[in-house]
Order: structure tokens, then C-alpha cells, then sequence
């Protein structure tokens, strides 16, 4: 059910409504499936064909375009014409200034990793060369079946052999060669195709329309595209993105007079809009979404040119997506008590949620991941103690199956089905340390089954422990971990620790091969789900935003305590691994417990809350205060961030190594903020070692790797792969982890 999404396919929405523009990263199913490609995938390898476009996980509040001003503090006078372009070249040559001291200062550091680099790099690539290549996504109609493959788009007959598929065209004839395709969308006849592009430093996507046939024509680009779809087979109704906000919609059309014209437009700057279609196509929706609130508008996809109709006015608090199945709405809503997810119908014709009858109701404390709609079936994708099952909803029987899913599976992928009528349900699952097995749910027999194909060399040693923590509260937090079952002594292993905890999201648990290498080297590797997260529910990302961000810290603290206590390493061995937003535990962690760890890696961290949600003009800071709070209106709410934000409570004392990772371009953290944070951060340490002389004291090495390209967005395996090899070299040396052993596997 790739319905309602603020700026996300649904998945991502039910994680919090948290992006204000939604990119995939490795963590989403398009992405990872494209891992495993026949052929070696270009940048950024994505074919969107389920209804969401390009995102992770993860994007941080207070995100700017490219900004050049290092300092801007509270209360200061706003100077005259003159001073004030005065006092903007000076910010901006301080920023140049810190910028090159920072750039060179990596370059003389940079030489003691190179050669552990190296060694890493080349086992990730020996590594990935191993894994299965199970093709990129399919879009099948009819008979007919798309894919991308190296940035060609090709067609070829459902029952042929791809090796005859027909190639339609390929970005670099149409002078896209930089940019990577981020979403495909079909016309119902098939003879039009509307593709996104988008190139790695810029969140903005282009939207190319082509008309299919033997000689493909380019009938119209659209610059700074956020989300498509296709009304009728000559009528394409897109959203435009702007300053990352998205805000408008349009209709386009590819009739003998063609036109352009606004359909709607958002006032409010806290809602975010996008549109999507309905699995049986019959409407498109307008959707427009806070981090709290929805509003959906219906367009009829009989009747493109009418004005859209809206279903239920936007109500504070309540959240709703909309689906379509025989002229009722399956509405997914927070309505009603408990306020977590919960699946409704109503008639077309009298949509009000006076109308809204329950259809399913989910049990405490879980998470709905997804939920895909077929003509006479909906599938409810679900997460419950950490576990992953399906519930089955029959429309024929009015009846509901629920199926567990294996219990080392902790992240689903999801495929695309853009026929409605088909009686079987494609997904992959996955875990850290498990790469994709595709699993098929059959309508028709009423039974899971597993996809036999080429077994790939994964570990079959790796165990899995789930565990739960007592945070400060009370709560209990749970904990995934993964260790190899033939290690001994625990308590002497390098321990790598995930956090994020913002915006209802889940910490990432796809695979990923470096995870796979660390456990075949003996680390362990232990995933936090704390409050702020979404791992259990709306209520578990309640009770970890605005003024409850320190129970994410707390639960952090517990977390790490509870893996010492029960052997799983010690602090001197112990490194945490964060993220975007995910930097402000992280980075608190620092401030508040040094102790507890060696080393900290953090990537495009978000590490200066008060600063940014203090900067109303910037554009995402007024849609970010549900998550964050308004400072600027309250008092106790400036306060409170001041508590917990890692920039404002940074102090001469001994403090963990840090190597962080900062990209120029990055519209959502902007580079100017990291840098500031790391002035501060090194002064204390330096400030510390040099008041202190005892024994053993060392200074701890701040790093800052500043990339003068990529974006906020994940980068493809490929332009992440000296990065992700340099992060475990820098932790290797901290945390003193010698003699890497050579892999144990070998490719069949």
C-alpha cells in the first residue's frame, strides 16, 4: 500500500511521517536488490517501481540549502546594509578558512589509515564479488516486463529469456549520463514512460517523459520533481520540490494540445505533499502530511480534469492513508484509541471518518511496516518484539492469518505489484548479516513459500540474541545482537553499537557486507531500538521526541551497561556507529558518559539542535518542531534542547575518538555546523590533556573527512566503499584490533 505518503512510500511513513524528502539508501529494498545485479550497477542504483521514490532512513530537522555562514549567534543586533555584507564575507571566509585547515588537516591524517584502508576495501570487494546476482527490480504489465540495468532501460516478453530483452533507450543518449534512475512510472497503455533522474549532490530529481515505441521519442522534461504519477494514459500529475519543501501539485498533458496547470497547493509549511495511485488505479491521492496531521485529496482517475475531493479535513493529531478496493476506502489511521495504526473502510461516497468502520485492529506494541493491497487480499507487513510475521487479510472470508516469518529475519524488503489481481505476494527478508532471500506468499494455496535460488556464501555461524534493557524509567529497550557462535572470551571483542532514535524510524538492519566481514572477524555488533525509533509503534517514538529526546539517552546508556554486564566487551574495546539525526544520541552519549566507549563514527551527523531550530527562516526548521520542539516559543523548550544537545553541552574532560564524515553539498546538515562542532569538540579534549597528567592520559584524535561531493542521501556500494573502508579502519586502530584475519570464505 504505497498510499498517503507525506514524501515517502509508505514504509518509510509509518515510520514517523520524518522525511521532509525521502531518499533510499541501502536500507531499502530497491536499492539492495540492485547489490546483487547481473551486471555491475552505476551510481546510486535505484528503480522505484512500488510507488515510492528515492530516501534513508534517516534525514535530520533544521536541514538548509548550502550555507556559507559559520556564525550566527542568539540575540545578536542585526547590523546595518553595509556592516551586515561586511560581517558575511567575514563568516564566509572564516568558513573557507576552517574548511581548507580541515581538508588539509584529513590529508596528513589520513596517511596512518591508508594501509589498513586498503586491506579493508579489498575485502569488501572480494566479498561483494560473492554475492548472488538476483537482477534488478521488475516492473511487469501484462505480458511486458521493464528494468534498468547500467542506466539503459529495457523491455523484454514475460516469458522470454532477459538475455533477448530489447534496450529502449539509455540515459546517456538522452544527456543524463551523471544521473541515476530513482523512479519509473508506466502509463496504463503503456506507450508513455515518465522517469526520475537525479544526480548524487542534489536532492532534486528531473522527471523525463518518453513515448514508447520502436523509435522512443523525449516528449518533456521536468525539472525539480519530487513524486509522479499517471492519471490516464496522456494525463501525468507530478509535485514539485523546492528548497526541500513540496508543496504543489500539477498536471501535465500529452494530448494534441498539451498543457501544464497548478491542482493544489499547501499553505502550511509544516505539511510536505506527494502523490501517489492506488493499486487498482482509480484515484490518485493527493497527500498531504505533518509529522502528526494528514490530509487527502481523491483524484479520479476517470475524470482527471475534475477538481480532487477531499476525504477527511486535516485534524490535529490524526494521521491517514488511503487505498481503493470495489468502491470503498481502506483507510490506515491512527483514528481512535489506541493511537497507534489501525486498518478502516469507508464509501467512496461518504469518506468522513463518522464513516470509518475497523477492519483490523494490531496488537500492543507493534509496528506496521507496510501494507500491500491485492483485489480480494491485503497483507499487513509487521514487526512485534523484534520478531517479523504477515497478517493475511481475506476480504472473501472476512478472515485474518497470521504467519511468522524465520527468526534471524529482521528487516523486510519489499517488491513491487503493480497488478492488483495477482494471487501471490513477493518479498525479500534480510538481516545486518544476511543478504536478501525472496519469500512468496500464494493467495491461491494459502501458504508461504521460500524462492529456491542460488545459495549464496553467507555465514552460518552468526548468532542472533535478543535482549531487553532497563532503562532510567523503567522500560525495558530492546536490543538485537550478532556475534560468531565460534568466538570465545566475549568480553575481549570489539563491540560496534547502532543508534539512531528519531522520527519513529527503525534502525537499519538490511544487509550490508561490512557487517557480514566484522562478524566473520569476531566483532559483535549490538543494534539499540530506543525510544524515538518506531520499532514499537507511534507511542515508542512519542515517548522519545520533543521534550522525552533524553529517554532515547537514557535507554542508549542502559543498553551499552547491559551488554558489558553480560560479557559482550568492555568500554575499551566498545565504538558507537550513528547517522543524521541519529548524531544527536550519539554525540550526548559523549558528553554524558565518555566512559562507556572508545570511539565514535558518526556520518553527516546532526550534532547542533538549539542552533538550527532557531533559525526559523531556514526551510525545513518550522516542519522539524514536532519532533524537536520551538525553542524560539518557549522557553522551557530552549531549556530542555540545551539539556541534551551535543554541541551545547560539550566540556574539558576526556572524551572518546571521533571520526566523522561530512559532505560539502549536504543540504540537511549543513558542513558549517560539523565544523563548529568539531572546533569545540577538539578544544576540550586538548584542553583536558593538557590540564591532566596521569598516567596513560592520551589526547583522543578528532577527525573530520570533509567529501567535496555526495549529498545527505546514502551513496551507491560503489562511492561508499573507501568511505565505509576508511570508518573501520580508523576503528580498527582505536580500538586496537590487530591481525585482521584473511576471510574464511570463498566464492563458490
Amino acid at each position: 500500500m504505497k498510499v498517503g505518503a507525506s514524501r515517502v512510500g509508505l514504509q518509510n511513513l509509518l515510520q514517523g511521517l520524518s522525511f521532509s524528502v525521502k531518499y533510499y539508501s541501502k536500507h531499502n529494498h530497491l536499492q539492495t536488490a540492485c547489490l546483487y545485479s547481473k551486471t555491475k550497477p552505476p551510481k546510486c542504483h535505484i528503480l522505484d517501481c512500488s510507488g515510492s521514490t528515492c530516501t534513508h532512513q534517516t534525514l535530520p530537522p533544521g536541514s538548509i540549502l548550502p550555507w556559507r555562514f559559520f556564525s550566527c549567534k542568539k540575540g545578536t543586533k542585526i547590523p546595518s546594509k553595509r556592516k551586515q555584507n561586511t560581517s558575511i564575507i567575514t563568516s564566509e571566509l572564516l568558513y573557507e578558512d576552517l574548511l581548507k585547515s580541515e581538508q588539509e588537516n584529513w590529508n596528513d591524517i589520513s596517511a596512518r589509515y591508508k594501509a589498513m584502508t586498503k586491506r579493508i576495501k579489498e575485502k569488501l570487494e572480494e566479498l561483494h564479488k560473492c554475492m548472488f546476482n538476483s537482477g534488478s527490480p521488475r516492473i511487469r504489465f501484462g505480458e511486458n516486463v521493464y528494468f534498468e540495468e547500467n542506466g539503459c532501460i529495457f523491455l523484454s516478453k514475460a516469458d522470454d529469456d532477459e538475455e533477448n530483452a530489447d534496450i529502449l533507450f539509455s540515459m546517456e543518449d538522452l544527456g543524463f549520463s551523471d544521473s541515476f534512475v530513482q523512479r519509473i512510472r508506466i502509463s496504463p497503455d503503456q506507450r508513455h514512460m515518465a522517469i526520475g533522474l537525479k544526480s548524487e549532490n542534489s536532492e532534486e530529481a528531473t522527471c523525463v517523459v518518453m513515448k514508447i515505441g520502436h523509435f522512443p521519442v523525449l516528449e518533456k522534461v521536468i525539472p525539480s520533481v519530487f513524486s509522479f504519477e499517471w492519471a490516464t494514459n496522456d494525463v501525468l500529475y507530478y509535485t514539485s520540490l523546492k528548497n526541500l519543501r513540496c508543496q504543489n501539485v500539477f498536471m501535465t498533458t500529452f494530448t494534441h494540445q498539451k498543457h501544464t496547470e497548478l491542482v493544489y497547493t499547501e499553505q502550511d509549511a509544516r505539511f510536505f505533499v506527494d502523490i501517489n495511485c492506488t493499486k487498482d488505479r482509480r484515484f490518485l491521492t493527493i497527500n498531504s502530511n505533518s509529522k502528526t496531521t494528514s490530509e487527502v485529496w481523491l483524484v479520479d482517475c476517470r475524470h482527471p480534469f475534475k477538481l480532487p475531493a477531499l476525504v477527511q479535513a486535516r485534524t490535529k493529531g490524526l494521521i491517514y492513508h488511503i487505498e481503493h478496493r470495489n468502491d470503498e476506502l481502506y483507510i490506515l489511521t491512527t483514528y481512535g484509541e489506541p493511537a497507534e495504526y489501525k486498518l478502516m473502510k469507508a464509501p467512496v461516497t461518504s469518506s468522513g471518518m463518522e464513516n470509518w468502520q475497523l477492519v483490523c485492529a494490531l496488537e500492543e506494541k507493534t509496528k506496521l511496516v507496510d501494507l500491500e493491497m491485492f483485489s480480494d487480499h491485503c497483507i499487513m507487513f509487521l514487526k512485534n518484539a523484534g520478531h517479523l510475521y504477515l497478517n493475511v487479510i481475506s476480504f472473501v472470508s472476512h478472515s485474518v492469518q497470521s504467519i511468522k516469518l524465520p527468526t534471524w529475519a529482521c528487516e523486510f524488503e519489499l517488491e513491487s505489484h503493480p497488478e492488483h489481481t495477482t494471487s501471490t505476494c513477493y518479498f525479500q527478508l534480510t538481516s545486518p548479516v544476511h543478504p536478501p532471500k525472496r519469500f512468496a506468499y500464494s493467495f491461491k494455496e494459502n501458504n508461504l513459500i521460500e524462492q529456491a535460488v542460488q545459495e549464496v556464501p553467507i555465514i552460518t555461524n552468526c548468532h542472533t540474541t535478543r535482549l531487553l534493557a532497563k532503562s532510567k524509567d523503567e522500560t525495558l529497550v530492546p536490543i538485537t545482537v550478532f556475534h560468531n557462535m565460534n568466538s570465545k572470551e566475549l568480553h575481549r571483542k570489539p563491540l560496534l553499537v547502532h543508534v539512531y532514535g528519531a522520527y519513529g524510524i527503525d534502525l537499519n538492519m538490511s544487509f550490508k557486507e561490512e557487517k557480514l566481514m566484522l562478524i566473520e572477524e569476531g566483532w559483535i555488533l549490538a543494534y539499540c531500538h530506543v525510544r524515538g525509533g518506531g520499532e514499537l509503534g507511534l507511542s515508542w517514538h512519542k515517548d522519545g521526541c520533543h521534550r522525552n529526546k533524553l529517554k532515547g539517552l537514557h535507554d542508549l546508556k542502559a543498553c551499552i551497561v547491559l551488554l558489558h554486564q553480560l560479557g559482550f566487551s568492555q568500554p575499551k574495546y566498545t565504538a558507537v556507529a550513528a547517522a543524521s539525526a541519529g548524531g544527536v544520541l550519539a554525540g550526548a552519549l559523549c558528553n554524558t558518559d565518555p566512559e562507556l566507549i572508545r570511539a565514535v563514527v558518526l556520518r553527516a551527523p546532526f550534532v547542533d539542535v538549539l542552533n538550527t531550530m532557531m533559525k526559523t527562516h531556514l526551510p525545513l526548521t518550522i516542519e522539524e518542531q514536532e519532533e524537536w520542539g520551538n525553542p524560539l516559543a518557549d522557553e522551557k523548550c530552549m531549556e530542555y534542547i540545551k539539556s541534551y544537545c551535543p554541541y551545547q553541552n560539550i566540556k574539558t574532560q576526556c572524551y572518546p575518538s571521533v571520526f566523522i564524515t561530512a559532505y560539502e553539498n549536504d543540504q540537511r546538515v549543513p558542513v558549517s555546523g560539523v565544523l563548529r562542532y568539531v572546533q569545540k569538540l577538539r578544544k576540550a579534549a586538548l584542553d583536558h590533556g593538557s590540564r591532566t597528567s596521569k598516567k596513560g592520559n592520551c589526547i583522543p584524535n578528532i577527525i573530520l573527512d570533509i567529501q567535496a561531493n555526495g549529498s545527505h542521501c546514502d551513496p551507491s556500494w560503489e562511492d561508499s566503499l573507501d568511505e565505509v573502508a576508511r570508518h573501520l579502519a580508523f576503528l580498527n586502530k582505536e580500538l586496537e584490533v590487530c591481525n585482521l584475519q584473511h576471510h574464511t570464505k570463498s566464492c563458490q
